[in-house]
């Protein structure tokens, strides 16, 4: 469990946060559980809803370093991971790192990038590290990625394959602010100016002790039996064209506990993982033709009863 320190500094940075970003409670939630369990997220909306300014004030709480790459048709590989440079100087190649090598990244519309470009942030999300040249160069620790893409404007872009879209923890999306926040937004400061004035409430060390923490949070077998009834079900349920992979169970687990460990609670519960689940199956599951992955988990979760 957290020593009284660092929940005290937790709940610090979740309430700058919604300072910063005002009326998406959830989403803030939601994205500092990604964060503690060690997962990327995938946030798709309209642009001028908050998705950057979301991403610059989680960077900027939790005191991490921060890039932007603004994803277009012609962007490269190399212009994403880095490239080796020939120094005359020395007489050999120098590889020089792109935007990935740094602790939070937002890769914003992602989807108006070639597949191939796509892919370069793969291995990254996955194992931590780029290969160039044969050469394996390990990232920053911690590493987040947040990537972005707007689900009305679809011309001139690639969808996201299935491996690439597996590898986010979450899909969130942040919606229209409600009046009182709108109001708020129009007559207050600009958040750019309130974000480059924002102090650190936690660190990299911070970060990764919690990241710990997250792994000790009990998941009792009941709840084990009940995320794999989830997992069985999404396989056989009517509009499942392809269900969900163990992977998907496990990313289910890690979120639950870190959801659990922001409750203050050192055991997940049946609650948690519903709460977490639309959110963690409705980009995994492949439905047919005349289904959608949002309607389709929300139905999963009604046809598997709690024991």
């Amino acid at each position: 469990m957290l020593t009284d320190t660092q929940r005290e500094a937790l709940s610090s940075s979740l309430a700058q946060v919604n300072r910063l970003v005002l009326g998406k409670e959830t989403a803030v939630t939601m994205s500092f559980v990604a964060l503690l369990a060690d997962g990327h997220i995938l946030i798709e909306d309209l642009p001028g809803l908050g998705k950057t300014t979301l991403a610059h004030a989680i960077a900027a709480t939790v005191g991490l370093d921060f890039q932007r790459v603004q994803f277009t048709s012609d962007l490269l590989p190399s212009d994403v991971v880095g490239v080796s440079v020939y120094e005359g100087s020395a007489r050999r190649f120098e590889f020089h790192g792109g935007p990935v090598f740094t602790n939070v990244l937002l890769a914003d519309e992602i989807n108006r990038a070639p597949p191939r470009t796509q892919s370069a942030l793969l291995e990254a999300m996955a194992e931590q590290q780029v290969t160039v040249d044969g050469t394996t160069h390990r990232l920053p620790d911690p590493f987040f990625v947040i990537a972005t893409q707007n689900p009305v404007d679809l011309s001139g872009t690639y969808p996201l394959p299935d491996s690439q879209l597996d590898r986010f923890l979450l899909r969130l999306t942040l919606g229209y602010p409600d009046r009182d926040a709108e109001r708020a937004l129009l007559s207050g400061s600009d958040r750019r100016t309130l974000i480059a004035e924002t102090l650190p409430r936690l660190g990299a060390d911070d970060l990764r002790a919690l990241r710990q923490a997250v792994t000790t949070i009990h998941a009792s077998p009941a709840l084990i039996d009940y995320v794999q009834a989830l997992m069985a079900r999404s396989r056989q349920h009517p509009g499942v064209r392809v269900g969900l992979s163990p992977r998907a169970g496990l990313a289910l687990l890690r979120a639950a506990r870190a959801f659990a460990l922001l409750q203050g609670r050192g055991h997940a519960l049946p609650d948690d993982v519903q709460t977490l689940f639309p959110l963690i199956a409705s980009h995994r599951l492949v439905a047919e033709a005349d289904a959608a992955g949002d309607g389709l988990a929300a139905s999963i979760l009604q046809a598997v009863p709690v024991d």
